[in-house]
Parts: C-alpha cells; structure tokens; sequence
C-alpha cells in the first residue's frame, strides 16, 4: 500500500514508503526523515508545546514524566531464554501476547490521523551499530529520535532498517485481561522480532533506554564488547576518560567540560580498539539548570532542543528550571553537536580514567579514592548512590540506593557478565586508573551536612586526570578501605577527610558501619566470589559471607 509522504531531507524528494510490512495501513499523512524546523511546526500545530523564549519546543508527555520499569517486558523465546537476567528488572512475557499487543499498535497507529517516521542508527562503530526505524505518532518524539540517535548521512529508498520501535502514547487498551501485563501502559522487547512496542505512555526515555537494553543485550554476548552506562570525554591528545553513574550524581554535568571533547553524555561501548557513543545527542536533567553551573548544557537549549515537562516563569516562556510542580524529572535532548567542544565521531581510544560517580547522602565516602581492581570491581557490582527520604519536615534519613553495573535497570544479562569484561579489560591494562567520586554530601548526612560544590569535584577530576593526584599522599579509610589523598591544589585539605568533616568520630563510625552493612547485604544477591567481596567494606560487627 502506498503512503503519502512529506520532506525526505537527504535526497530532498517525496518517497513512497509502505509500512504494510508492519500491518500499518494508512491513508492519512504518513510524515518521513522531516526536518526539525517542519516538526516543530507541527508539534505546536498538534498542540504537543510551545516555544521558549531560547526557541527549544517545550513538549508535555502526559501522564509519563518518567520510564515506569514495571511495565516493561522482554519476550521469552528461543534467543533469550537462557541468556536473560529474568526476574523484577526483565520481566519474561510471551510471544503470543506480543503478537496480540503487536496488532493493536499496528491497528491504532493505521487509525493515527498523522504519523511520523524516523530512520537513524545507534551506535558510532559501523561494526557494532544497529539501524533504526522509529514510528510516532506525535511529532515530538520524532524530533526527540532525531536528536538522540545518529543521523544518517545517506539513506536508501528502499532501506528497511534492522529494528523497529512503534510508539503510540494515546493507546489506552480495552482491557489487559490474559495479557501478561500489570497495566494498560507497557514496554516490550522483542529480540527475534527486532522489535520494541511502546504504549499508554509519551516519556521518550522510553524509546532512549529501550535501545540502550538492546545493545546491552547485543554488544557483549555477540561480540564481547562491554556495553556502558556511561558518559564520555577525552582530552585534546586523545586521552579518554568514563563517567559512570545513576541519575543525579553528575555523569552527565562532569563531562561536559570545556577543556575535553565531548564524546557522549550516557550510554557507549568499549571494544578492543576503544570507546564508541551509542547515541549522537544528549538528554539532561533540567532541575536546578544555571548558565553559570552547567553553562554548556544551558547554552545547548536552543532552537532544536526538545524540552520536556519545563514549567515557564510567570507571565512568560522563560523556563523556570527550579519549578517541579509537573515533576522533578524535567528534561532536554539535544543533538550532541549543540554542545561547545564536542567530537562528532562519537570516538575515543581507550580509557585511561575511570570514575564511579555516587551522590552519597549518608555523608560517608571521601570526596574521591582510588580504587584497586578487586575494590574497582565491587563497587561496579554494587552501582551505589543514595537518595534522600523526601520533603517532609524533619525526614533526614538518606535511603541507599544499589543498581548494578550503574545501570541495572537497563541490564538483560546477569551483572556479572559485564563485570567479567571490565575486569578482563582492567587486568590487560594495569594503567588504567579508577576512582570513586562522592559528588554527594560532606559534614553529615542529608539534613545536617551540605552537597560538596561541584566546583571542588571538577578539581578533583582534573587533578586525577593529570596525574597530580596520584603522586599526593594518601590515607586508607577505616571500614571502606578505600585509599583517598590527603591534598590536592585548589582543595581545603579538611574536605578530603570524610570523618575529620563531621563534628562527631563516634557518630561517623556509626553512619559508616550502618552503610557498610547495606553494602554487604546488597552484594550478596550476586553470589559473587571471595576475591570480589574483598575489595567492600569489612566492619568490624559484620560478618563478610559470600
């Protein structure tokens, strides 16, 4: 069946497309590869937002201002059966209710009075790649797909890229009766089909992180490649550098530095010959957002940026980034090319530098410490940081949180499988240096103590990254081990010592045992081995058991 067809921008004809082949039959206005100024048009035709006053399209999602990992699924079949990590975070679903739920995307989209059709590509190494067809029904998850996956240069008429994802936010099922699913909204993966669903819910990190599972599942089962929950730099000689991290421990504001080129803000590989972007844009938090903190993302926020969920100052389209009434996950993409310095490759050799970033809110870790293998391995496993309890009046209990690899969420295989391939990589270079970086709070926990300013965890960076830090004196902690300097330039040498910050040792000691404990019972779910466990803490009223 044919289609008909708007701007094809890379041969600037019409073309005819035909989604039969994914049971879409459309007579209305089936919108191709259009160019962001057009898709901008007809965001704010649809009512899908408004212009800010930087020219960014500020988009409402809906219900969704978050990823609801509840409802998402992976089809159990004869390729994932056994590889898959099954359990609360890969939710095992069926292909025949696949097919089902498949059928009535494909009925509602063939319904849709417009669609809009994105073909891009994840994945800066052409050997580890995958294409892309990305179908929508509104026009600012296009916009959101263009800036987040690679564009191609050149595009064939006839191409049918390798996967698929069909979203449709405005499908609220009849009934979920006998369909494997807990909710009318869900995200389903489908690994022989090539295929991802998404339904009930407008939250483009849907799209964003559905791929980033499928490469997880992909790069190191297929062609041992670790795939990363990472962001990116490397200096102007080449020196590249990792973030890892979870959401709001800095991943994305640290490498954003303008003395190194930008690689890519979340999500890479590292092969044999080095680091590679997943993706060719950038997608940050937008609370608490200043030019002066943050000035590279802030100045990135420009006409082609997608906002999400922004609430403007009174009165005008100024965006209010401290405003959290519609939700604290305010949201920007952006293609990678809006930020000052960054290397549009999407390619970095190897790293030299790694750092396991944490918001630590019991005020215990060390602004940084270098990390051996065995405690670098741990604290991979372990992908801690802590989160506060909430906004109640006199709540000021730090809760931990522990997500594996920093991105367990996102994780098919079993943690171990990628922990395995770093530390292959960490064995066949001694020389790679890993770090732990409390980018959280310092004097006490949450509600006592203050965020250690970002001003000092820069410094800290660079200093590591120069190698000064290295050469400073060092002290081992107590409980954690972990071997933190004594000095570093630009630093008040106080900062460096967690304790020596807290007006109470005994009251410290307590905190730290109490979050070691937490720490050893979240390992312990993994099963893994002696030599692992050796590189935690070791309290002294707290048994290590493998």
């Amino acid at each position: 069946m044919g289609f008909k067809i708007k701007t094809y921008m890379a041969t600037e004809k019409l073309v005819k497309l035909d989604l039969g082949y994914l049971g879409i039959a459309n007579d209305e206005e089936v919108n191709y590869q259009l160019d962001v100024p057009t898709l901008v048009e007809h965001a704010i035709y649809n009512g899908e937002g408004t212009l800010s006053n930087t020219g960014a399209l500020n988009a409402k999602t809906g219900k969704f201002t978050g990823r609801a990992p509840k409802d998402r699924y992976i089809v159990k079949d004869q390729i994932t059966e056994s590889d898959v990590w099954w359990g609360d975070i890969n939710q095992p679903i069926s292909d025949h209710t696949f097919q089902l739920l498949k059928s009535k995307i494909s009925t509602h989209l063939s319904a849709s009075k417009r669609l809009y059709v994105r073909d891009a590509i994840a994945g800066a190494d052409p050997r580890y790649g995958i294409s892309l067809r990305v179908i929508t029904e509104t026009a600012y998850q296009n916009i959101f797909a263009n800036n987040l996956f690679i564009r191609p240069a050149h595009l064939s008429e006839d191409n049918v890229p390798e996967w698929t994802i069909m979203a449709a936010p405005s499908l609220i099922l009849d009934t979920i009766d006998d369909l494997e699913i807990k909710n009318k909204n869900f995200v389903i993966i489908n690994f022989t089909q090539k295929m991802v669903l998404i339904a009930g819910t407008g939250y483009t990190g849907e799209i964003k992180k559905s791929v980033f599972s499928i490469l997880n599942f992909i790069l190191p089962n297929e062609h041992g490649v670790l795939s990363m929950h990472c962001s990116a730099n490397k200096s102007k000689e080449g020196e590249t550098a990792l973030y890892f991290g979870l959401s709001g421990t800095g991943k994305t504001t640290l490498s954003a530095d303008r003395s190194r080129l930008l690689i890519g803000d979340d999500e890479h590989g590292w092969s044999a010959d080095g680091v590679f972007n997943f993706e060719g844009g950038c997608y940050a938090k937008c609370i608490g957002l200043t030019a002066e903190k943050e000035p590279e993302i802030f100045n990135a926020i420009q006409f082609g940026a997608l906002l999400e969920n922004v609430v403007y100052k009174e009165g005008s389209r100024i965006p209010d980034y401290e405003n959290v009434s519609i939700t604290e996950n305010t949201r920007v993409s952006y293609p990678i090319e809006f930020m000052e310095g960054a290397d549009l490759s999407g390619m970095g050799g190897m790293p030299k530098h790694i750092f396991f970033l944490t918001a630590d809110a019991f005020g215990v870790l060390p602004p940084i410490s270098l990390l051996n293998k065995e405690q670098a391995m741990y604290h991979f496993i372990s992908g801690y940081t802590a989160k506060v309890a909430g906004t109640e009046v006199g709540v000021l209990e730090p809760t931990a949180t522990f997500s594996a690899c920093f991105g367990q969420a996102f994780l098919p295989l079993h943690p171990e499988k990628y922990a395995e391939i770093l530390k292959s990589k960490l064995v066949n270079d001694p020389s790679i240096c890993v770090w732990l970086v409390n980018t959280g709070w310092i004097k006490g926990p949450y509600g006592v103590g203050h965020r250690i300013k970002l001003s000092y965890t820069r410094s800290l960076i660079r200093a590591a990254m120069s190698g000064v830090l290295q050469d400073m004196d060092f002290k081992k902690h107590d409980i954690f081990g972990l071997r933190y300097p004594t000095s570093c330039e630009g630093i008040p040498d106080d900062i460096l010592d967690a304790k020596k910050l807290w007006k109470n040792d005994e009251a410290y000691d307590i905190q730290a045992q109490k979050l070691a404990a937490l720490f050893i019972s979240n390992m312990r779910k993994y099963g893994v081995n002696q030599e692992v466990l050796a590189g935690g803490p070791q309290p002294l009223n707290v048994k290590i058991e493998a």
